[in-house]
């Protein structure tokens, strides 16, 4: 460590400074070297309406962070001779229906299975995640699906749907509700009393956190509707989050070949090598290994990140949406470093299309840095990645540089891909009216639009949808969603047949003309 403890605690207060407010909701921390604790603090309100401040045990939910703790139960299952990560789903699930290709388990552990997000399906069919939703709901979800988003293995793209499946699995194999299974085998064992499944925001539990989403307004809590699972409902505290982070260095539950596995990152079809792994993200920055996982629910961001050859732990979580939890955790690691930023990589601010493709995202120059947005959010970039400027998103596999001729080169898990600028002022070639049908998914739509702007109406057994449609190309029309400050939710592209819905987790969800 290059600097003082105290120096190094001044510098980590000051990226959560604006947390330590009065009314404002906050964060955990804790900072370890070689398993020792070399730092600790909180910030912020627990819950504002009754001032309670934020603590080493406060309970807070760590979203997908939940999604390490489900593999781990898989791979016991395994040792013990209950499953195969070669099974397919099938095997286990017959309500999954069998798609394009295969699926096995492995890839529903490792984001390559290609089905669709279940979250983002869930939109698509017009039900807003803060609508209730049970476990059969989701199940319905899933079993109407029409197509993969790719083929299994050949690129990776995050789906909550397959850590449902393997959440459905466990309690299926061992005939006891998940959180049963977690306490038996993880968290009792190791002593982690205060981390649990709680499968509905709204719960009742003593230390519990609120949990806050900004909005133009002010601090809300908009808990989310549906009925969360493995893959992102566990709630837990600093401390027990800290256990768990020092299990995974030492295990006492589990073994290390299991956890060289979770972080032994997927390799596609085409030979590159990914970073996700079984339930861990393994990645490179500024020349270290880090393996780690973060999480994002209704008003919460966390992060867990070890740089593993270098001794350093960091453990983030948060009772608010704001807090940028893993870039935070590498803001941190750069102060224990005394790493310095790498010069930016110009990209042309604009709106860039994939050739041949339907992916658009947009750069925006922030304080003169360029800033990426897509349908999935809004982030920074990291400079320092091999290749070019990479999105600094926990999981993401694309990598971005600039061309001479103005467009932009890319690489999403390991193949080639090139950018073009969208004109500012777009038209569409022919208008989108008309009726419109997904007969798999009983998904019914009505556009009304000229050339450059219309409303698509959706119409579901699962829900509704009202939005308002933009042209951004000849055949490329942009889905916005009025209360949200993205710039764009999904993509439209026509086709001979009627048009094509795509958003970051929905691929090629066709629609044809009535």
């Amino acid at each position: 460590m290059t600097r003082s403890h105290v120096d190094f605690a001044k510098c980590v207060d000051a990226l959560f400074s604006k947390f330590s407010g009065p009314e404002m909701p906050g964060a955990v921390v804790a900072v370890t070297e070689n398993g020792r604790e070399i730092f600790a603090s909180a910030y912020g309100l627990a819950n504002i309406n009754d001032d309670v401040p934020m603590g080493r045990k406060t309970i807070i939910r760590i979203g997908s962070q939940s999604k390490q703790f489900t593999v781990l139960l898989i791979l016991m299952l395994e040792a013990e001779g209950k499953l195969s990560l070669q099974d397919d789903v099938q095997k286990h699930l017959p309500y999954v229906p069998r798609l394009e290709h295969p699926v096995t388990l492995r890839q529903l552990a490792s984001n390559t299975s290609g089905y669709r997000d279940f979250l983002a399906a869930m939109f698509v069919s017009g039900r807003s995640i803060y609508t209730p939703s049970d476990r059969q709901t989701i199940r319905e979800i899933i079993a109407r699906q029409d197509s993969l988003n790719f083929k299994p293995g050949s690129a990776m793209i995050y789906s909550n749907s397959g850590f449902f499946m393997l959440y459905e699995i466990i309690e299926q194999i061992e005939g006891a509700t998940f959180d049963e299974v977690l306490r038996n085998r993880i968290t009792g064992p190791l002593g982690m009393c205060d981390t649990s499944l709680m499968l509905h925001d709204g719960s009742v539990m003593k230390r519990l956190a609120a949990h806050y989403t900004k909005r133009a307004d002010g601090w809300a809590q908009l808990g989310w509707g549906v009925e969360e699972d493995g893959g992102g409902g566990i709630v837990s505290t600093l401390d027990d989050m800290v256990v768990w982070q020092q299990n995974l260095n030492n295990p006492k539950v589990g073994t290390a070949e299991m956890y060289q596995r979770m972080a032994t990152p997927c390799v596609f079809d085409n030979g590159a090598t990914g970073l996700y792994g079984l339930g861990l993200v393994t990645d490179v920055y500024r020349g270290r290994r880090t393996v780690g996982h973060g999480g994002s629910v209704a008003g919460g961001k966390s992060q867990s990140m070890r740089f593993i050859d270098d001794g350093l732990g960091i453990v983030i979580i948060a009772n608010n949406d704001q807090v940028a939890a893993f870039a935070a955790a590498r803001r941190i690691a750069d102060i224990y470093f005394g790493t310095v930023a790498p010069a930016q990589i110009e990209l042309a601010p604009g709106r860039y299309r994939q050739e041949g493709g339907p992916d658009v995202f947009e750069l925006v120059a922030k304080n003169g840095v360029p800033t990426f947005l897509s349908s999935g959010g809004v982030t920074a970039f990291d400079f320092g990645h091999p290749g070019g400027a990479k999105p600094e998103r926990g999981i993401t596999d694309l990598v971005l540089s600039p061309r001479p001729d103005g467009k932009i080169d890319g690489t999403f898990c390991g193949t080639p891909r090139v950018y073009a600028p969208l004109g500012a002022d777009a038209k569409a070639t022919a208008s989108l009216t008309g009726r419109y049908t997904n007969k798999a998914q009983a998904l019914e739509v009505e556009i009304q639009s000229d050339a450059q702007r219309g409303v698509l109406r959706l119409r579901s057994d699962f829900g509704a949808m009202n939005a308002p449609i933009v042209a951004a190309d000849s055949d490329l029309w942009f889905l916005l969603q009025p209360d949200s400050d993205l710039p764009w939710t999904a993509t439209l592209i026509v086709t001979e047949e009627g048009f094509e819905m795509n958003t970051d987790w929905v691929k090629k969800l066709r629609f044809t003309r009535v």
